[in-house]
């Protein structure tokens, strides 16, 4: 929970990451505390205090999911806000034409973007939601030893950048709204 709560504070992205990452193991462990606790928490190198305080966090977890429906699939209402709010700020920085480096960031995402949303058939047209759910999908195929192409990597790369950078200013905003 810590690590979770860490990622929120500093790298928005790999925070949203890591809770579909959280959300499947849920799924994959059937929503069974005990299973969690038996073959992921008590794993975990931490105190019995911090083994504690991840199984209270994964229950309500699963309490949550369970309440909003998605034992199937989707994601978490707080997961997708999150994702709603990097997109506004996505929007809000390309209408400031200013800052150049998002400019090229984007520039440079926006043929893998285009290429993926439309592989999706335009189910999927949110540009910060495609690098997600890229990035996502390849940390899976990671786990499950596959590797990637060349042109896999330079999408994966100019996705990361774009995250990275929104990541970066998403910290910044909130920073200066909570002074």
């Amino acid at each position: 929970m810590v690590k979770a709560e860490e990622k929120k504070q500093n790298n928005i992205a790999e925070y949203i990451v890591h809770m579909y990452q959280t959300e499947e193991l849920i799924r994959s462990y059937e929503f069974d505390l005990n299973k969690i606790n038996h073959f992921v928490i008590s794993r975990i190198p931490i105190s019995i205090e911090a083994k504690k305080e991840l199984l209270l966090w994964y229950a309500a977890l699963i309490e949550t999911m369970k309440k909003e429906g998605i034992e199937s699939n989707g994601h978490l209402s707080e997961t997708k806000d999150l994702v709603n709010q990097l997109n506004k700020l996505h929007l809000d920085l390309l209408k400031l034409k200013e800052d150049e480096s998002y400019q090229k960031v984007v520039r440079s995402a926006t043929p893998y973007i285009e290429n993926q949303i439309s592989e999706a058939k335009n189910l999927i047209t949110d540009p910060i939601q495609v690098c997600l759910n890229a990035v996502y999908g390849f940390l899976l195929l990671k786990l499950d030893g596959k590797g990637v192409t060349k042109e896999q990597q330079k999408m994966l790369d100019a996705f990361g950048d774009m995250l990275s950078y929104l990541s970066y200013k998403f910290k910044q905003h909130n920073f200066l709204n909570s002074n």
